[in-house]
């Protein structure tokens, strides 16, 4: 007997297509330069703009290990561990042990670090809502619950665990 394929659910090339080309234009524009200087800029702190990632990242998803931050942030080991190494210098993180093993250190936020993020965090507020300021608010939410949806699906990809 012939299986029968739900095709109702399957996006068409086109969709996969027009979705990749926007991701691009997405990553494109986060990772210019310009983007973090005048987000620590409109934050009103002088950072690095090499560090300013790091920091957000650290505080957004740690305790993180320097190699899981490298990783994500698609950078050396050695080269994040220097530059964690400058953010402990200025009091914005700090390294300690891990909980599970003692040999191997994690990266955290200092409340002075915190207090900067919380600067980044209502300049990049303010950013958004320029670039958001002819959506409707229910725009705004279906985008943020199927962005979500589609990171968490990203995360879990059977072909990006091995």
């Amino acid at each position: 007997m012939e299986s029968i394929r739900k095709v109702h659910n399957t996006p068409t090339s086109t969709l996969l297509r027009e979705l990749h080309g926007a991701l691009i234009d997405i990553v494109s524009v986060m990772n210019r330069p310009q983007r973090d200087e005048a987000m620590v800029r409109e934050a009103g702190i002088a950072l690095d703009r090499a560090l300013f990632p790091l920091l957000v990242m650290v505080e957004r998803l740690g305790p993180i290990g320097i190699v899981d931050l490298a990783d994500r942030v698609g950078r050396d080991y050695t080269t994040v561990s220097r530059q964690i190494t400058k953010l402990e210098g200025l009091g914005f993180v700090e390294r300690r042990p891990t909980a599970a093993d003692g040999r191997v250190r994690e990266a955290v936020v200092t409340a002075s670090g915190k207090a900067l993020t919380d600067r980044i965090d209502m300049a990049r507020e303010g950013m958004a809502r320029t670039i958001f300021a002819d959506w409707t608010d229910q725009d705004v939410a279906d985008l943020a619950r199927l962005m979500r949806r589609f990171a968490d699906a990203v995360q879990h990809d059977p072909a990006e665990q091995g």
